[in-house]
């Protein structure tokens, strides 16, 4: 080939070019123009563009260059148009992620306008949307100017927040259909979340108007939204989505043009997995099952009926497309025999047009008379083109790597910002620390243990600052008043974030972790959580960090960190700090010091959009006041307040080193002047921080004027020796007015005479439901409402560590974790969905997409049935959960849904079965634990390792027998507040342990093996294959029935063996079974019934009963202990289930094994279905 040769290809997309608008339309009768096609069509021009340039001789080929560079640049500029008309739809977006709000897939040839309504078609492509940002990226950085001015730079940047949380984002993907059933249900796709993050890793620090450009043309991309999608694009690869275990869309995010996956192992297993289920004699299918334009597929129907798919079952039709791919893979990974293989097989079944041009088809369909043949031998029969030809996608591709495999372009030509180097080892990364003493009393304590710590006026002049500023900061990133674009909602920053420094203003900011903010949740609270939650920022610093410098971590050491007795630093914290000094902590390598000597190594970011211009202010002051009052009044996103505040606070901060300094030559009465009038300022700055929500004002603030403790009015007296008393309380009586009625003034003076921190919860808990959190007290004046009191209360309450109130008291405040939702989508994005509350349905609610915060949480209060402490326990085990399986996600293997509420319940079994005590005494343990001890538990149980306590250690477990009698005596007050929280739901399935855990728990040698069914039914955790081997015995059976519920052979139909949809459908009915131990053995002996798929029989019955099978086997278990004279109150059956008690606790293999009598119950169910001699039963 020459550069002629391919530029004759060009000739079509010259002719089909809008002169208008630049966009190329789907085909010459339909004027619609689809953002994926013209990004993929329009890459053979730009990559012809590049081989002129390079190999321009001529003033005629310098020309051509050029003529092709402008067409790029207007079909690029043409779908920013249609963006800009739309830029409503991204504001909304950004905030709703709904379908109703999203950018159009396509528009108007002609106009840049839509051409079918919201509803009416699967817009919500992230991938699409990803693709047109990458390669604005990639051009831009070749030398091609697309974006012109600082409204289409805000715009760019919008469209960065528009697909930032593209990891937890359902979408309709890149075949437009969402679930493979193409019934419009959106699913979470590997395809867009690769292109998403490919899109935001090219387009960070990218300077849009080029070499010419200036800082206020440069667009940001958070690095822990970009690590959001590497981490689930880890755990779902080589699946594409919950319905498509596989899929040749993928091949764009793992080679080009994407290059999203960073580890060569999952890149090659992906690649491998196509090839071997997708790959036929001309090309690949797109995904099993995939019924588009077969033969059999009904043209007048939009949608198809579940139990359809199975009849496009090895006739899917193969697209060459795919084969493009593969050759540009090969030229990327440097294998020509792969290049060589493809382009000869591409080669031998393409389509000769006019003047011998070789053009691409659509795809290969099985002609209509030989369905049967090759369903029933795939792969030959001669197909027949079908769709469009050439397929302009598919066209493009295949020129680009005419003109990377015949030597006109090098591969970095096309690929300016290096992201074919994705899967190349990093090096290292050394993590560093610097610690930030409160004050010069806790530097001083460090000292004397060997640590070096700094204070925040030994750190000056660089400003340390909470991460919530950091939020408030980069929300005003890409606001835009002409253009009503709002900016970056406002969300939390993650720890690559805040591992950084930043130039504001000509001020260096570095900014405190997030988890070390303990007036959002309680969590922060626990110095071993602190503790725990450094390790795992720690290391995930070290697999994570992808930026130019060393992450730089800012720690501060606060007196929430000192023992009880606030004379000594914490233990664990101390521990903590000693090992960060030796270099190594959690797997991860550290190196202590000062901030100022790390700012030569560390990563660096200039936010030049925060730079105050004083003439932008004086000249334009009053027109950007009054556009910033129209769009108060008219978007509601966009609040005025938020950014005078912001802007307030920062000029406000940044003006105090030159306030500090009064000058000595002043009179007596301009000193005082002066100084009052500093005073005021910085109380000023105070009030201002605390409108932004930042707490802890004196650790950011660089002045001693509020480091002095002082005493500040408190809610009542207090006395720590009264909480600690053991003795049993006396019951409270409340006190009554005329009518009978509850007499709130005088219980307000209760209150206030109280001395007791669990008396005061109760009375505020009376208040709370009685007169509600804005009802005033006026316990010291006008303004102490109740919410302000259980403020206060739970201050307190944090400084003593005493987490059944804390808890409680969090409750009622209506306190959630910051980052619930985000741990909610990690969960979600692992594959994993959640039910809130306890069984059975509907109180259990179950969680299959990601949500937003205030959505989430009502739909957990309502899960709870308003339980405020349930609630609360909730968020506290998600969030551990998602800790969980960011660090340990083995420990989640074969497990597809998690009931906290089930989950809770286990915990409480765990403790009683420990501490051998009651329900309500382990209920009130674990109320009673530390954030630490209960996530130390639930990972215990996660792992399935004995959990035992000690009597002699709290530190080292999470209660006593004696210690749960001393929490229970001591929260005999509370009492009342725990019976009306309902904390007895807890207990419930305390129930199920009756007289088998009374006999069992005598010895430690029994109840292991009911233990570990009794987790197992709870974590929803089967053997591996489990799923897969369900399928197969339902192709031979009608179907399973559990406890009345069907699961159907028709099953099969819809649903291959290896999609996550299929095993959560199984899920879902084994579900129906409220008791853990009982649905195990219904999974048991499902298992037994799955061996059966290997016997070579055509059908083993109609509807097979499961619970029937295991009730069989209780029975023959039954008979033969009795025979062997077992004793009476052993041989105990359920009275809900009818099971014989003891054989949850048998062992599974053994003479006397669950499995040995399940097998002979199965075999005993379906014999006279099976062939002669296929199972023989002792």
């Amino acid at each position: 080939y020459s550069l002629t040769d391919n530029a004759i290809y060009m000739v079509p997309y010259d002719i089909l070019q809008d002169p208008v608008t630049g966009l190329l339309p789907g085909d010459e009768t339909l004027p619609h123009a689809w953002v994926r096609d013209n990004v993929y069509c329009i890459l053979s021009v730009w990559a012809l563009s590049l081989a002129y340039r390079k190999n321009a001789d001529r003033d005629e080929d310098k020309a051509k260059a050029y003529e092709l560079e402008q067409s790029v640049v207007k079909l690029m500029r043409g779908l920013l148009q249609c963006t800009i008309r739309q830029l409503d739809k991204v504001e909304k977006f950004k905030y709703s992620k709904s379908t109703k709000d999203c950018l159009h897939a396509k528009y108007h040839t002609g106009t840049c306008a839509t051409v079918v309504g919201d509803q009416e078609w699967g817009h919500l492509q992230v991938d699409a949307t990803s693709i047109f940002m990458l390669f604005l990226a990639q051009m831009t950085a070749s030398g091609l100017k697309i974006v012109y001015t600082r409204d289409e730079v805000d715009v760019v940047q919008n469209l960065i927040f528009y697909i930032e949380s593209a990891y937890k984002v359902a979408d309709f993907g890149m075949w437009e259909r969402g679930d493979k059933t193409n019934t419009g249900i959106p699913e979470i796709n590997a395809s867009s979340i690769g292109m998403a993050k490919a899109a935001l890793e090219a387009l960070d620090g990218l300077n849009l108007f080029g070499a010419k450009g200036g800082p206020e043309s440069v667009v940001h991309s958070l690095a822990d939204d970009i690590q959001h999608c590497q981490s689930i694009l880890s755990s779902m690869l080589p699946r594409a989505s919950t319905s498509k275990e596989v899929d040749a869309g993928v091949l764009s995010i793992i080679s080009y043009p994407a290059f999203a996956v960073e580890d060569i192992d999952i890149v090659n297993i992906t690649k491998e997995e196509i090839i071997s289920k997708l790959q036929g004699r001309y090309g690949c299918c797109r995904f099993l099952r995939d019924g588009h334009k077969t033969p059999r597929e009904d043209p007048n129907r939009l949608y198809y009926e579940s139990s359809e798919l199975k009849l496009f079952e090895n006739i899917e039709c193969e697209w060459p497309l795919f084969w493009t791919y593969l050759i540009l893979d090969g030229v990327f990974i440097n294998s020509p025999e792969q290049v060589q293989e493809y382009r000869e097989a591409l080669d031998s079944i393409l389509i000769r047009g006019k003047n011998g041009l070789r053009l691409v088809p659509e795809l290969y369909s099985v002609p209509p008379d030989k369905v049967d043949e090759e369903y029933v031998n795939p792969h030959t029969v001669e197909r027949v083109p079908v769709g469009k030809c050439p397929l302009k996608w598919g066209q493009s591709l295949y020129i680009l790597g005419n003109l990377l495999a015949e030597g006109f372009l090098a591969a970095g030509e096309i690929d300016p910002l290096n992201r074919r180097l994705s899967t190349v080892p990093k090096p290292d990364v050394v993590v560093q620390v610097s610690l930030l003493a409160e004050n010069d009393e806790i530097k001083q304590r460090l000292q004397s243990h060997g640590i070096d710590a700094e204070t925040l006026e030994d750190v000056h002049p660089i400003r340390v600052q909470p991460s919530r500023v950091l939020s408030h900061i980069y929300a005003r990133l890409g606001r835009n008043q002409r253009l009503g674009l709002t900016g970056r909602p406002y969300r939390r920053i993650g720890v690559l974030g805040t591992s950084k420094f930043y130039i504001i203003r000509n001020t260096i900011f570095t900014f405190t972790p997030q988890f070390v903010d303990h007036h959002e949740f309680y969590l922060a609270l626990d110095n071993h959580m602190i503790v725990e939650m450094l390790r795992i920022d720690l290391s995930y610093l070290c697999s994570r960090w992808r930026m130019t410098g060393r992450p730089t971590i800012t720690f501060p050491i606060s007196h929430s960190m000192l023992t009880d007795d606030h004379k000594q630093i914490d233990p664990a914290v101390l521990a903590t700090l000693k090992k960060l000094q030796d270099g190594y902590f959690g797997g991860a390598r550290v190196k202590t010091g000062k901030l100022s000597a790390f700012l030569d190594t560390s990563c660096c970011a200039h936010l030049t959009f925060m730079d105050y211009s004083e003439q932008h202010d004086f000249h334009f002051k009053d027109l950007i006041i009054f556009f910033l009052f129209c769009w108060k009044v008219t978007n509601k996103h966009f609040c005025l307040d938020e950014v005078d505040d912001l802007a307030v606070y920062l000029d406000q901060l940044l003006a105090v080193p030159q306030q500090s300094l009064i000058s000595a030559t002043k009179g007596g009465l301009s000193r005082f002047r002066a100084a009052a009038k500093k005073t005021q300022e910085m109380v000023s700055l105070v009030h201002k921080a605390r409108e932004l929500n930042i707490h802890n004002v004196h650790m950011y603030l660089p002045t001693k004027l509020f480091l002095l403790s002082r005493p500040s009015p408190t809610v009542m007296t207090f006395s720590p020796a009264k909480a600690s008393e053991t003795q049993a309380p006396q019951p409270m009586n409340l006190p009554r007015d005329n009518n009978g009625g509850i007499d709130y003034p005088a219980l307000v003076q209760m209150l206030k005479q109280s001395q007791n921190l669990q008396d005061q919860t109760d009375i505020l808990y009376i208040l709370f439901k009685d007169k509600g959190m804005d009802w005033d007290t006026k316990l010291h004046g006008k303004g102490w409402t109740v919410r302000r009191l259980l403020s206060d209360l739970y201050e307190m309450a944090g400084n003593l560590k005493h987490w059944g109130l804390i808890r409680m008291i969090c409750g009622m405040l209506r306190k959630k974790v910051e980052e619930l939702d985000a741990a909610c989508s990690d969960l979600l994005i692992h594959q994993k969905h959640l039910t809130v509350g306890l069984p059975p349905e509907p109180r259990e609610k179950t969680i299959s997409a990601p949500m937003p915060p205030d959505k989430l949480t009502r739909l957990i209060d309502e899960a709870s049935e308003n339980n405020l402490t349930i609630a609360i326990l909730t968020q506290e085990i998600m969030v551990f959960l998602a800790m969980s399986i960011r660090t340990q996600p083995k420990i989640f293997s074969e497990m597809f849904r998690l009931r906290i509420g089930l989950i809770l319940q286990v915990m409480v079994t765990e403790l009683a079965q420990s501490l051998n005590c009651s329900g309500e005494e382990a209920t009130e343990s674990l109320m009673n634990m530390s954030p630490s001890e209960m996530k130390n538990l639930l990972v215990h149980i996660l792992s399935g390792k004995e959990f035992g306590v000690q009597k002699s250690d709290m530190s080292k477990s999470s209660s006593t027998k004696t210690e749960v009698k001393v929490a229970s005596k001591q929260g005999g007050d509370i009492k009342l507040v725990r019976k009306c929280l309902g904390l007895g739901q807890l207990c419930l399935n305390m129930m199920a342990i009756g007289s088998l855990g009374a006999t069992l728990m005598r010895d430690s040698r029994h109840g292991q093996w009911l233990r570990r069914r009794r987790l197992d039914g709870a974590l929803n955790r089967v053997p591996v294959g489990f799923y897969q081997n369900v399928w197969k015995i339902l192709q031979k059976c009608h179907g399973l029935s559990i406890e009345g519920f069907v699961l159907p052979s028709s099953t099969t139909r819809e649903m291959t063996p290896g999609e996550i949809k299929f095993a959560v459908h199984v899920e879902t009915v084994l579900n129906r079974v409220p008791q853990p131990e009982y649905r195990q053995l219904l999974v048991e002996a499902i298992l037994v019934l799955t061996m059966l798929a290997e016997v070579d029989v055509q059908s083993v019955g109609g509807v097979i009963q499961v619970e029937r099978i295991v009730q069989m086997a209780s029975d023959m278990f039954y008979n033969d202990q009795k025979e062997l004279g077992a004793d009476e109150s052993l041989l105990e059956r359920d009275h809900v289930t009818g099971i014989c008690r003891l054989m949850y606790d048998s062992a599974p293999s053994g003479r006397f094994g669950s499995m040995t009598y399940l097998s002979k119950a199965v075999a005993s169910y379906v014999e006279d279905f099976l062939p002669s001699g296929a199972c023989a039963v002792q």
